[in-house]
């Protein structure tokens, strides 16, 4: 075995033991740039840090994707603004920056079926996570059915102080079944808790005005939820027929735009 080879199976036992994947994915070549262009010893040991580092902001983006339990990755570049009535590129791409989690605020996508609600939902949720934010995903019945049965086992302490941890709630289709009387005030309690303490995203099809008729027609319960719920809030209204429906009539008019590629890492230049 070649001095060479035994160096570089030393390096990569170390990577391992120190648990430094990324330095162990690039560390031959970057040694090889440096041969060939001089660089000095400080240059490539940054240039195996900065590698390290990147590998290390990826994994906890993929793992925080895995926490965020989206039913399926959307994108704003997927996203068809033309097709939707209501929405502003500008300001979606706006909030992707990321201020209202840090404020923190909440959002409000009230429209039709099909307009759009939950693809931008996600898709700012997975901007957080590439923020390094907790986000998870729930639709509001599951959501609801959760809380219920962790008061019936006696965990809803633990399940609402996780919740709790959550940078970004999202709440989907809230609307689209009734609670009850229990299951509304403890979708409330969630909302106060959460109250000027994290953000919390929510799509529904109903007017303001018809979320009684979820919380088992108790209006001073809906009208406190929405008080803390709409207070400190982006309201974004979608306009427009169902994406779902205008496809189906016309598949060829109406394809969203597919998502580019994602592009290979950039290698780190060569230095003089």
């Amino acid at each position: 075995m070649s001095a060479a080879t035994l160096a570089r199976d030393l390096v990569v036992a170390q990577t391992r033991a120190l648990k430094l994947p990324g330095v162990a994915r690039t560390f031959e070549a970057l040694a090889r740039q440096a041969r060939d262009a001089h660089w000095p010893h400080e240059d490539y040991l940054h240039e195996v840090l900065t590698a390290e580092q990147a590998s290390r902001h990826e994994s906890v983006i993929r793992q925080r994707l895995r926490e965020a339990r989206f039913p399926e990755i959307k994108t704003l570049d997927s996203f068809d603004f033309t097709a939707v009535e209501g929405v502003s590129a500008t300001q979606i791409h706006t909030l992707a920056r990321g201020e209202w989690v840090t404020a923190p605020e909440n959002l409000i996508f009230a429209g039709p079926i099909g307009t759009g609600k939950t693809h931008l939902a996600i898709a700012l949720g997975v901007e957080a996570t590439k923020q390094k934010r907790r986000v998870l995903f729930a639709r509001a019945a599951d959501l609801v059915r959760q809380l219920i049965e962790a008061r019936d086992t006696r965990e809803l302490t633990r399940l609402q102080q996780r919740l709790l941890r959550v940078d970004v709630l999202i709440v989907d289709e809230v609307g689209f079944v009734p609670f009850d009387r229990i299951g509304g005030e403890l979708l409330f309690n969630l909302i106060t808790d959460r109250y000027e303490r994290r953000a919390t995203v929510v799509t529904t099809n109903l007017a303001f005005a018809e979320w009684v008729t979820v919380f088992a027609g108790d209006e001073k319960l809906t009208t406190a939820l929405l008080d803390r719920l709409a207070h400190h809030a982006t309201v974004i209204t979608t306009k427009g027929k169902s994406y779902r429906m205008r496809k189906r009539r016309d598949p060829e008019a109406t394809t969203m735009p597919t998502p580019p590629a994602p592009k290979p890492p950039a290698r780190a230049e060569s230095r003089s």
